[in-house]
């Protein structure tokens, strides 16, 4: 009850489980000689709330350029990213100051006068929440009157200052 297997079939067997085995063991070895991994946090996202108007990509986009983006990562009280380090309050600062510039797409209109970061060390988690204030955004005379022209509406302006 011998199976037949030719010279040839044999010796690419061998070399397949040669290269096999010597595959797993490099893999092993490349492994075990890596930096001790268990101390950095990758950012794993980013979630944005409390938005209404502003789209929750323009407030991520200006939230990641702060560094919170794929590839980063925390390390203690620092931020890791390809370009810098930085600690993670500075980090958190810029975030706050970057997504309070977002406007409304296709205007200068910028109503966010609030922005709260909160980054979970432990998950690599980073929310961030947003007050949209419309009642802040100062307006000029000129739109105004833009407006009763091409609305042929009536509009009053409170310019009571407090």
């Amino acid at each position: 009850m011998f199976i037949k297997v030719r010279r040839d079939t044999l010796i690419i067997l061998i070399l397949a489980f040669i290269l096999i085995v010597s595959g797993r063991a490099m893999a092993y070895v490349a492994f075990s000689a890596s930096d001790n991994m268990d101390e950095q946090v990758p950012i794993a996202g980013v979630m944005v709330k409390g938005n209404d108007v502003i789209s929750t990509g323009v407030i991520k986009s200006y939230v990641e350029s702060a560094g919170f983006r794929d590839g980063s990562y925390i390390k203690g009280n620092t931020l890791i990213t390809s370009q810098r380090q930085l600690l993670l309050s500075d980090a958190i600062q810029n975030a706050e100051q970057l997504a309070k510039r977002s406007t409304i797409p296709g205007t200068s209109i910028a109503p966010i006068n609030a922005v709260d970061v909160q980054v979970d060390t432990s998950t690599g988690n980073v929310v961030v929440t947003v007050v949209e204030d419309f009642s802040a955004i100062p307006l000029d005379e000129s739109v105004i009157k833009n407006a009763t022209t091409t609305n042929h509406s009536k509009v009053e302006v409170n310019n009571t200052t407090g």
